[in-house]
């Protein structure tokens, strides 16, 4: 353990001395790389499933920025001469203990990427055109080809199973998996998870051929430990870079086309500035012993190459989906059914609260969710803040299962973690500035083609139910029902159809309400008598659909046509 701990310290001082590069081909032959130091790795000859980044196409590898030392035991510090003041420490390191450390380094990597070589693929996927095209100059429809793409995957168990993403082989018509032998034998698609951006793919070889890779728990990942990608950028098989973890808790959108609410996210990302590149999605992410801590699923870059920000899925996730597709070909997320945003200092200010409260404030309930059969409240407030509009007065969740919630992130990753459908859970919220639990049972979350089906409309509008007093003080009948417009969001579907909000205070029972706005009394056929069936037809309703509002203003009833429009996503998340 001393000798483990003593190679990491120097190579943590000569990683300030040296500078080094790396590119690897689909062979073995590593050369000194800018990573931290590497303990001594995994005997096991094979690696866990993770997937890699973005696109499916792979490149040459770029070598990655200066890593950092692998964290150890703050203990585990190995004497050298190193005199230290209260200003300024002074390091010596012989040329000689230099050149023994790095060949050390190069003997840890090149052992790692021996051992996991044999358990990374190449997959090659066939994409058919969606249909053919109609030139309306020529007449004849016009066949388009079929799509080449390539990605990575990796070994996940001895019965044939690899792991890649979903972006990887969504849609595709042929797979064949290419090992780095060169060897090619087809595949057959055994399960997706767009939510989670995994999926598992199946190979007919013999189980003595096969290296199923090991799985680390990325909990315990740090920041600044070493990161190891292998894949296939731009096509160049077994490519290894390295890095270090460089962010924890990121989140991905899901990459879902028929949405037009709010994205669910993917939680607990792990960002590393080990060179990630097209094609390299679906491969691991390795730690400095060997184990995959995450999936390669994307890069931030504005030239679809490395530019030191890639992304992984990592492993606690991987480690509960993966079963579930190969069992059931999908996953069930477990779901609690509202929309929300952080609460900031502003919102907290305009909600009467301590502008250093934090949590989860919950702006709207999807109706029939586990939230709203836990009476779970949305906001209906609508408050202008710097400039723009907000909701607020909804809940704030602060705690589930007594674990602290600063962040819809802390959220969505407890929730990803530790949960699943059919449990349930404890949450903290604040309601009216008090605290109180609420119990919840988790359902699953809906699938990509349900909530594109019934996404729901936009109209832009905040309003009240209309309650007897308020008519009166309208000077109409105490028994209309309907909604009264309070607000009205700029550029929304209904401000650009010229509906009016109100602009008169007056109180009514000891509380201030704006009076005088329409007041929308039928939505299309059927009759609104409430905010909760104006917020149900709009669910019920897709953008683009045009409705005719039957609205009351200044005692006369008319229609209103509007055309609805997405809703907006700005700032909310949901789980």
């Amino acid at each position: 353990m001393k000798q483990k701990m003593l190679i990491v310290v120097l190579l943590m001082i000569a990683f300030t001395l040296v500078g080094c590069t790396v590119t690897l081909g689909s062979y073995a032959t590593p050369t000194p790389v800018p990573a931290a130091a590497t303990s001594a790795p995994s005997p096991t000859p094979t690696v866990a499933p993770s997937t890699t980044p973005t696109p499916t196409r792979a490149a040459t590898v770029t070598p990655a920025a200066p890593a950092a030392a692998i964290s150890t035991p703050a203990a585990a510090v190995a004497p050298s001469p190193m005199p230290i003041s209260s200003t300024a420490a002074t390091v010596s390191i012989s040329a000689s203990t230099a050149d023994a450390t790095l060949l050390a380094m190069e003997a840890a990597f090149e052992q790692i990427y021996t051992e996991i070589n044999p358990s990374i693929v190449l997959i090659q996927v066939t994409i058919p055109q969606r249909a053919s095209i109609s030139l309306p100059f020529f007449g004849t429809p016009q066949s388009q080809p079929s799509q080449q793409a390539l990605g990575s995957g990796f070994v996940w168990d001895k019965q044939g199973h690899i792991v890649t993403n979903n972006h990887v082989v969504a849609g595709a018509r042929d797979v064949s998996v290419t090992f780095y032998d060169g060897a090619t034998v087809p595949a057959t698609i055994v399960g997706t998870d767009v939510d989670s951006d995994l999926a598992v793919i199946k190979i007919d070889v013999p189980a003595e051929q096969l290296n199923p890779v090991v799985l680390a728990d990325s909990t315990k990942v740090r920041v600044g430990q070493i990161a190891i990608a292998i894949g296939n950028p731009f096509g160049e098989q077994n490519t290894m870079t390295t890095g270090i973890v460089s962010a924890l808790g990121r989140t991905l959108p899901v990459a879902e086309e028929t949405s037009s609410g709010p994205s669910y996210f993917i939680p607990d990302v792990i960002q590393t500035d080990a060179p990630i590149n097209p094609g390299n999605s679906g491969g691991v992410l390795l730690n400095s012993q060997g184990q995959v801590i995450g999936v390669t699923s994307a890069i931030e870059s504005p030239v679809q190459a490395s530019a030191g920000i890639g992304f992984a899925i990592p492993s606690v996730i991987v480690q509960k989906v993966v079963p579930a597709l190969i069992n059931s070909g999908r996953f069930d997320h477990p779901w609690l059914g509202v929309l929300g945003t952080n609460l900031t200092p502003d919102l907290a200010r305009a909600m009467n609260l301590n502008q250093n409260q934090r949590g989860v404030l919950i702006v709207q309930v999807v109706s029939g969710s586990p939230a709203d059969k836990a009476g779970i409240q949305g906001s209906t407030t609508t408050v202008s803040i710097a400039g723009q509009q907000a909701q607020i007065g909804g809940d704030i969740i602060v705690a589930i299962e007594g674990q602290t919630v600063k962040r819809f992130d802390d959220l969505t990753a407890y929730l990803a973690r530790y949960t699943s459908v059919g449990q349930t859970v404890t949450l903290t919220l604040l309601r009216g500035g008090k605290q109180q639990t609420v119990q919840v049972t988790l359902q699953a979350r809906p699938t990509a083609a349900v909530r594109g089906a019934g996404a729901g409309a936009y109209l832009g509008v905040t309003g009240i139910t209309l309650t007897p007093d308020i008519a009166r003080a309208m000077n109409l009948p105490a028994d209309l029902q309907g909604v009264l417009i309070q607000q009205i969001a700029p550029d929304s579907p209904a401000d650009l159809a010229g509906l009016q909000a109100s602009s008169t205070p007056v109180t009514i029972g000891g509380k201030q309400v704006m009076i005088g706005g329409d007041i929308i009394i039928g939505f299309g056929s059927q009759a609104v008598t409430s905010v909760e069936d104006l917020n149900s037809l709009l669910q019920q309703s897709e953008p683009g659909q045009r409705v005719t509002l039957t609205v009351v203003r200044n005692g006369r009833q008319g229609r209103v046509r509007v055309i609805l429009d997405q809703q907006p996503t700005s700032g909310l998340q949901q789980t």
